[in-house]
């Protein structure tokens, strides 16, 4: 069976950064992902889909987006449920992110080219990064 998602969309606020009791640490954010067509006012509409990042991706997406930009997710949907804090079963749908890609440099001119002015930890010049767990040097 296949499970893969691949988005595009930017960041509805900063993601939030947690550890688990036993010190793993995660992030959750949302995305906000344009439909391709126009609704009959002639407006697109947007889907707003949570992303929950882990361990070392979870600890480059808390330092690396920011409210506002521009990310690419590859990861799987993930549908939970649980009793809410009033007794009623919530159902949760939300990716799970393999790997991020940091769409836009850090201050938002696509035109520069100096490795400082990019969200990339690595000092490389490009203008995404593309982040799988395994991938991280820490």
């Amino acid at each position: 069976m296949i499970n893969r998602i691949v988005i595009v969309g930017r960041l509805t606020k900063d993601p939030e950064l947690r550890y688990t009791p036993n010190g793993v640490a995660t992030t959750t954010f949302t995305l906000a992902v344009e439909r391709p067509f126009t609704n009959r006012d002639g407006n697109r509409e947007a889907d707003f889909i949570r992303i929950v990042t882990w361990r070392n991706l979870a600890e480059a997406c808390a330092n690396y987006l920011k409210k506002g930009r521009l990310a690419g997710v590859d990861g799987r949907l993930q549908i939970r449920s649980f009793d809410g804090n009033d007794g009623n079963r919530v159902t949760l749908s939300e990716v799970v992110a393999d790997n991020v890609r940091f769409l836009e440099p850090k201050d938002g001119n696509k035109k520069s080219n100096t490795s400082d002015e990019y969200n990339d930890p690595f000092g490389g010049q490009t203008e995404s990064l593309d982040i799988s767990d395994d991938e991280l040097p820490f």
